[in-house]
């Protein structure tokens, strides 16, 4: 168990009646919302040197002082898994995914996760909030992601996402004849008909979501689309282009069945009905350094699955 430096902080006006669960989560994204809540409740978080429940209502500019305390984790053992390294230092580490592998233990994927390889990979991991995870991708996503090696980082890559420093440049591969690149605006909320999916929603609910794309390639039927992300929203990409009838291949989610366009060939025609997930690759990432303040830069290219789907579309010379 280890102790930092205490959090502070002064409610602005403006969230005069929100609750201090909510407050404090807004302030303290470095940590997750349910340890944040223990911290509440256990008197490590002071509202104007006065511990207070979770569902009080804040009057705006009090002063809050949140002390950290990290407990090394139990709850996910450290497993030998072979990660790709695309880059690592004394502070961050950048992984280059694979599909299939789940990001963070939950129901059904308590083992063989990202998290257990990276506990086994530095075990300084267990120190850090959900192991130094930053960011996520879904488990049949594909690409770059930044891993913390220590408070610190975690906080300024935190950071750097909520001030949409970070830039996250993804391929995908959609179902439709894209005329030309455009950005998307527009809010997204979970389903309330299905809680495992999101959808855009009325701007008076959801959270605010900014997707960028241009085109990269045109096939017959087919576009690969590169999407800039502003905003880094659960199945943003997915649920902002299938909005605007732009579905991504393999996407069972949000493209529903797909429906193969006449006119390919037998071969190409199987491997499109056979591509068991979706065709989305985070391939750039572009951060400043905490320590160094430099500009970083990677890029990877597609896995060989979604690039051999790619070359089977293209029209015959």
């Amino acid at each position: 168990m280890t102790n930092q430096s205490p959090i502070l902080f002064n409610v602005p006006y403006e969230r005069a009646g929100f609750r201090v669960d909510q407050i404090v989560a807004e302030f303290c994204p470095q940590y997750s919302r349910s340890q944040l809540q223990k911290w509440i409740k256990s008197g490590n978080v002071l509202i104007n040197g006065k511990p207070r429940k979770c569902k009080d209502k804040l009057t705006g500019e009090e002063k809050i002082s949140v002390q950290p305390i990290l407990v090394e984790r139990t709850d996910s053992l450290p497993e030998n898994i072979d990660l790709d390294i695309v880059y690592e230092d004394d502070e961050l580490i950048v992984i280059n995914k694979p599909a299939g592998l789940v990001v963070h233990p939950g129901a059904g994927n308590t083992h063989g996760t990202l998290m257990n390889g990276l506990l086994a990979h530095n075990k300084n991991q267990a120190n850090l909030p959900r192991a130094g995870i930053v960011h996520r991708l879904d488990k049949d996503t594909t690409g770059l992601m930044m891993v913390a090696k220590t408070l610190e980082t975690h906080y300024s890559l935190v950071e750097q996402l909520q001030q949409h420093e970070v830039k996250r440049e993804y391929l995908a591969l959609v179902s439709s004849e894209v005329i030309s690149g455009a950005t998307i605006e527009a809010n997204i909320a979970r389903n309330p008909r299905n809680r495992k999916k999101m959808t855009v929603c009325d701007n008076s609910v959801g959270k605010y979501a900014i997707t960028h794309y241009r085109i990269e390639q045109k096939m017959p039927n087919f576009t690969l689309l590169r999407v800039h992300l502003e905003t880094g929203r659960t199945h943003q990409i997915r649920v902002h282009l299938s909005s605007r009838n732009m579905p991504i291949v393999g996407d069972r989610t949000y493209a529903g069945r797909l429906k193969v366009p006449a006119g390919l060939d037998e071969e190409t025609r199987i491997k499109v009905q056979k591509f068991n997930r979706q065709a989305l690759h985070a391939t750039r990432l572009i951060i400043t350094h905490p320590q160094s303040e430099e500009k970083m830069s990677w890029e990877v290219p597609m896995p060989d699955d979604m690039q051999e789907m790619v070359n089977a579309l293209q029209p015959l010379d």
